[in-house]
């Protein structure tokens, strides 16, 4: 049985850093990424990277304060958020894809973890 189970969010004011770690079980994956979803809007890509470490790719609005690592001896990716904004509130989401159309599309992911929540305060 596949899981991907998250961990760390939180609260932190404006400028401030947190990480999220997501750990996955079952299976090993071609890339792993990170996608949020504020109230009432859709939800979205942040980042991802794939299997070989070989390729990363960020959303434009992360780019330079976000960092995502992958440690695939222990299955787990992870998600370095600094000079966090307010307008980065959401529930952050890690997903798996299996296949090398990973992308930035919610469809190119198949697993799912359940959601962990981050909160910057203005």
């Amino acid at each position: 049985q596949v899981q991907l189970v998250e961990s760390g969010g939180g609260w932190v004011q404006t400028g401030g850093s947190l990480s999220l770690s997501c750990a996955a079980s079952g299976r090993t994956f071609y890339a792993m990424g990170w996608f949020r979803q504020a109230p009432g809007k859709e939800r979205e890509f942040v980042a991802a990277i794939t299997w070989s470490l070989r390729n990363s790719y960020y959303t434009d609005s992360v780019k330079g304060r976000f960092t995502i690592s992958r440690d695939n001896a222990k299955n787990t990716v992870s998600l370095q958020m600094n000079s966090l904004k307010p307008e980065d509130t959401a529930v952050y989401y890690c997903a798996a894809s299996t296949t090398p159309n990973w992308g930035s599309k919610v469809s190119n992911y198949a697993y799912w973890g359940q959601g962990t929540q981050v909160t910057v305060s203005s």
